[in-house]
């Protein structure tokens, strides 16, 4: 990748980035709560297993989102942003992935680095997902493809890890043995995203459902969800 487009990538898959992805745990702090996550073992297993999720259904959405935007294609963008927040079956899940696409959706506005085909397809959503301004802000920077969609899958599993090294709690050698143990199942997810056909998408997965609806009343909350 050219070094100019590596930074953007960087940039784009910050933890600084100004959405406010670390106020949210997408239902680790409960299972922390519970116990179900309580040292740098457990910690690993419930990110593999959110991240096999993320295989299965954000990912592929991604994907798709990102060869729509490269096209221009309203209507394909519109088809999987719909299904996507659709898709998002809790109260907090929703909002969280709608506060942060329309933070990322501002952030592409203010910083005045898309095209005017592609603020309106911004502007013809309804809601934006993160998902949605993540590919769209991917393609205005230039980002490929393969290299966007790992990106996104890294930020992802770095703020679960950062919630593990900050509420289990985990030492920081710990977060970044467990960080670094989680390479090749990023690498493996993004393969799987890039193979699925639209049928076999699916974001089955009721136990996280039912954390997360549970994260909605827990008596003590660091995080959004």
């Amino acid at each position: 990748m050219q070094s100019t487009l590596l930074l953007r990538l960087l940039q784009l898959a910050s933890p600084s980035l100004p959405i406010g992805a670390y106020t949210y745990s997408q239902g680790l702090e409960s299972a922390i709560e519970k116990g179900d996550v309580h040292d740098e073992s457990s910690a690993r297993v419930w990110i593999s297993e959110a991240l096999n999720i993320i295989a299965d259904f954000e990912a592929p959405i991604v994907w798709r989102l990102l060869k729509a935007f490269a096209e221009r294609d309203v209507e394909t963008v519109s088809y999987w942003t719909e299904c996507f927040v659709a898709a998002r079956d809790t109260a907090e899940f929703r909002a969280e992935t709608i506060q942060m696409g329309y933070s990322l959706g501002k952030l592409v506005t203010d910083l005045k680095i898309a095209d005017d085909s592609l603020h309106a397809i911004l502007a013809d959503q309804s809601e934006i997902p993160l998902p949605t301004a993540f590919a769209c802000v991917a393609e205005a920077l230039g980002v490929p493809h393969e290299a966007a969609l790992l990106g996104m899958l890294f930020s992802l599993v770095e703020n679960q890890v950062l919630v593990c090294v900050k509420s289990v709690p985990l030492g920081q050698v710990s977060g970044q043995s467990l960080l670094l143990s989680l390479h090749t199942v990023i690498e493996e997810v993004s393969v799987r995203a890039q193979q699925l056909n639209d049928d076999e998408l699916s974001n089955w997965a009721p136990g996280l459902s039912l954390l997360s609806m549970q994260h909605e009343t827990q008596y003590s909350r660091v995080y959004r969800s």
